[in-house]
């Protein structure tokens, strides 16, 4: 089970180089791989990031001579000692992949005494203000009050009439869903400065406003809403995508859930990495979904959908944990939490299994498929193109 991040104490900071080229998620599963099992559960980085007490990893690339560049940056939540070793751990990193690598600590930042000098500020400027500011009378502030319990209406906005908050023009940032029904939920909630799409063709109104401001993308947790967010991704400088539950639709998602997701929305760029790299079909696994069929294998396999590796089912986790480069593991057995969140850690992209275990919940990022699905949709293409040779 993953906890809600805790807030933030402390923020580390750290550079790397390595001696090749590697992505975002071989430098995550280098850190997680190298760091597992060196101390006891109390400091285990993975178990960390689980309960809340480490927040997400950001890591930032840049590619020069063949060599890959960034920075690390790890929210902590623990004491001064745990974040050193925490630190210490990282830096400890020697290889990405197959490539040597160094990791440096650059700095470690108490978040708190950023917190306390910005309220300190901000408390000096609401003080000037304030001496400034006339005292309401008891009807302004019971009809400012009062004004507070009735949504803003929609509007249309643009040449093409979409539907939108009123406070598009004046805020800085805009948030895109697929229709009216989703625009009046949000303004419901508060949130003002949200236009929709109304269709599968994003309009030209929309693609202006992304090179204007800083858009994110709200979608249903359907098929749709991966469409809609292809095409968006295709044509418009999103920069941030929010979805909402799997199978879910942001219409009807309550407050506290269209902020929750809105909080945890995640960079473009990622998903786009995502949506855009290979795409593991059903036709492509049809042969190996009948080869593993009462076999207890796994099979693993690279970018290009190569066997890496082939191990019985028993041993899977471990293989996992040893091996990088993995992009989807096909396996004869039951998808547990245990095998999604190391898949998670090493970025690996698809899991590949004969059903679900219960009360799992697949981490976003990771496509999980079924093999009798599988064998089905290939059996129902065998029968149609074998009526159509009979014609």
């Amino acid at each position: 089970m993953t906890h809600a991040q805790l807030p933030a104490k402390y923020r580390v900071k750290l550079s790397f180089e390595v001696d090749g080229v590697v992505e975002r998620h071989d430098i995550i599963g280098a850190i997680f791989g190298q760091s597992e099992g060196l101390f006891g559960p109390e400091l285990d980085l993975s178990e960390l990031v689980k309960t809340g007490k480490v927040g997400r990893i950001d890591v930032s690339l840049r590619y020069a001579k063949g060599k890959t560049t960034g920075t690390i940056i790890i929210p902590s939540a623990l004491d001064r000692a745990s974040t050193a070793i925490i630190a210490a751990t990282v830096e400890a990193v020697d290889r990405v992949g197959p490539y040597p690598a160094k990791v440096r600590l650059e700095e470690i930042t108490d978040v708190r005494e950023e917190r306390r000098s910005w309220i300190i500020k901000r408390a000096k400027e609401i003080l000037r203000e304030w001496a400034y500011t006339k005292v309401p009378s008891a009807a302004e502030v019971l009809r400012e009050v009062s004004e507070v319990l009735v949504p803003a209406k929609v509007v249309k906005y643009g040449p093409e009439g979409l539907p939108a908050g009123p406070d598009v023009d004046k805020s800085k940032e805009i948030i895109i869903v697929e229709g009216r029904a989703d625009v009046i939920n949000l303004l419901k909630c508060g949130i003002t400065n949200v236009i929709a799409m109304e269709g599968l063709k994003v309009p030209k109104t929309i693609i202006k406003l992304c090179e204007e401001k800083e858009a994110t993308a709200f979608l249903d947790g359907d098929h749709m809403g991966d469409m809609l967010l292809k095409e968006l991704l295709s044509v418009a400088k999103i920069k941030y995508v929010a979805r909402a539950p799997r199978g879910r639709e942001v219409e009807e998602l309550t407050p506290r859930e269209v902020l929750e997701a809105l909080a945890n929305r995640v960079p473009a760029e990622e998903i786009a990495e995502e949506l855009f790299g290979p795409r593991l079909t059903p036709e492509a696994l049809a042969g190996l979904a009948k080869e593993l069929e009462g076999s207890f294998e796994g099979v693993l396999l690279d970018r290009e959908l190569r066997e890496i590796a082939r191990v019985p089912v028993q041993e899977l986790y471990q293989k996992l944990n040893e091996l990088d480069g993995v992009y989807a593991v096909v396996f004869d057995g039951i998808i547990t939490q245990r095998i999604l969140d190391v898949a998670q850690a090493k970025g690996i992209r698809y899991v590949v299994g004969e059903r679900l275990a219960s009360g799992v919940r697949p981490p976003r990022g990771l496509t999980v498929m079924l093999l009798p699905e599988i064998r089905k949709a290939s059996e129902s293409s065998s029968v149609a193109l074998s009526a159509g040779e009979g014609h």
